[in-house]
């Protein structure tokens, strides 16, 4: 199985590193700059579960892409979905299978209208990683899985190729129930970056604050907006969520806070905004409302800013 792995930063650069490592036949996909980091320096990713260094990985430009994958790992950012789109299109003959591991659901809309719906597979992932100053991947924790799957729940030739290819690299769990596995991320990581974002600060100092309540309403509102999408969440993921949210001492943030921090764009639109607009009414999410707002406060402070504009 030929698989391009689109981008190669903290986290296609982590599940296609891995991949590499169990023998797999993985291209990258990158920009010239990232291209001329990886050849100084190499692939490298620094991990609990285990450091790997691909001296030369196999890269690829998009001037240069011009024969089909059978799979294609889609790791961008959401607010990159269009220039990654344009990037590896070259890529997708008949057969390939789309795999994106962006947050939200906008992006299986966007792919399944450019690529047709067979295309597109449904996926998430949970990890928590960075890159260092030379552009090494930096893996924060032990959590490394990867969930997959057709959008209809079918157990398909190419899905169970797939797992398959992904056995032994990672923690890899083909899914029945692949949009419900999405949403329920999706509403977990809408409530931990709203409110962490919301209140510039950890889950444990929220807590401290005697604010756990909001993070508990906006759960609630994420919640509510799911199930009227057809999508409520299980209730143990809700559990595990209500607990992540209450818990003293907690050094949990979501990644959107540390780009807030560092002056970076967000997924603010796609993460929160995005869910707002499932909404059967905006009033009935006030601090889902207020956290998106929020975000777009900034989004339009941090451009107006890199604009020069005063």
């Amino acid at each position: 199985m030929r698989i391009l792995v689109v981008g190669a930063g903290a986290v296609g650069g982590y599940f296609g590193g891995r991949l590499l490592q169990a023998g797999r036949d993985v291209t990258f996909l990158v920009r010239p700059r990232r291209a001329a980091l990886l050849a100084e320096h190499g692939l490298s990713i620094k991990s609990p579960l285990g450091d790997f260094l691909k001296a030369d990985p196999p890269l690829i430009t998009q001037d240069a892409l011009n024969a089909p994958f059978d799979l294609i790992l889609l790791s961008c950012k959401a607010y990159d979905l269009d220039s990654a789109i344009a990037s590896f299109t070259g890529a997708v003959g008949p057969g390939a299978a789309i795999l994106p591991l962006l947050n939200g659901m906008r992006h299986m809309d966007v792919l399944a209208e450019r690529f047709g719906a067979r295309s597109v597979l449904g996926g998430q992932c949970v990890i928590s990683s960075t890159l260092d100053a030379q552009g090494g991947i930096v893996h924060l924790n032990d959590l490394q899985s990867l969930t997959f799957g057709e959008q209809d729940g079918s157990r398909s030739p190419r899905v169970e190729a797939i797992a398959a290819a992904f056995s032994g690299a990672f923690d890899a769990r083909l899914s029945d129930d692949i949009r419900q596995d999405m949403w329920d991320k999706w509403t977990f990581i809408a409530s931990t970056a709203g409110i962490t974002c919301l209140m510039r600060a950890t889950i444990g100092d929220i807590v401290a604050a005697g604010a756990a309540d909001l993070a508990i309403e906006l759960l609630n509102e994420c919640s509510a907006i799911a199930d009227s999408q057809g999508f409520a969440p299980r209730e143990a993921s809700l559990e595990r969520a209500r607990a992540m949210l209450t818990t003293a001492g907690s050094p949990l943030t979501a990644s959107m806070l540390r780009d807030l921090e560092a002056g970076m764009p967000s997924e603010g639109e796609q993460i929160l905004g995005d869910f707002l607009r499932h909404a059967v009414s905006a009033d009935d999410c006030p601090v889902l409302r207020f956290a998106a707002a929020h975000m777009r406060a900034y989004e339009a402070r941090r451009e107006r800013g890199a604009s020069g504009a005063r």
